[in-house]
């Protein structure tokens, strides 16, 4: 983690304040119904996204200030930008808590509550536009099954299609990263 930039809101973490490992992930809301004979209908209710959890410590002259800081911001409740590699949240401080064991040496962890993921949406682009040319091949075999090309599976399909998709989805979390790095430019050039 010690190579990737750490920022929340206007703090970049920096030497041992950076963490190890960042928890991130979640879950799917299902509604699981049940039905005689052991069958079952599951309804996909959307994303539940974990808290985002790191450690680190605040080393430094300046440790308890900075401490203090993500305290205060902890405590505003406001809603602030969370990046890392081509990873974009926009999160509320759950929970932060710091142990001083000297002026200098302030242990932490954090936990993060995602309002929402702001790179996922750029992420998805290239799977939803996949995802509708199926579809309306689907729709159009149906339709007049004359009329659609027999090799036009190969064709939507083809393997540099296929190939370009992952760079495309790192190239569309970068740019939502580089978004936030803006985007929180222009709020702390207001504060200057």
């Amino acid at each position: 983690m010690a190579s990737l930039e750490l920022l929340l809101g206007p703090v970049l973490f920096q030497g041992f304040e950076l963490p190890s490992t960042i928890a991130w992930g979640g879950a799917q809301r299902l509604a699981i119904h049940r039905m005689p004979g052991g069958s079952r209908v599951i309804d996909a209710m959307g994303r539940d996204d974990n808290d985002i959890t790191w450690a680190g410590i605040f080393t430094g002259p300046d440790a308890a200030t900075r401490a203090r800081g993500l305290d205060l911001m902890r405590s505003s409740g406001n809603l602030w930008p969370l990046t890392w590699g081509s990873f974009f949240y926009s999160v509320v401080i759950a929970k932060f808590e710091a142990q001083q064991v000297r002026s200098n040496w302030i242990p932490y962890q954090i936990s993060c509550c995602v309002l929402q993921d702001e790179s996922a949406a750029q992420i998805q682009l290239p799977i939803a536009a996949a995802t509708s040319v199926l579809q309306d091949r689907a729709s159009a075999t149906a339709i007049a099954p004359s009329a659609v090309p027999a090799n036009l599976d190969a064709q939507l399909l083809s393997p540099t299609n296929i190939a370009t998709a992952p760079a495309l989805a790192a190239a569309a979390a970068q740019q939502s990263a580089a978004a936030g790095y803006l985007a929180r430019a222009a709020r702390n050039s207001a504060l200057i």
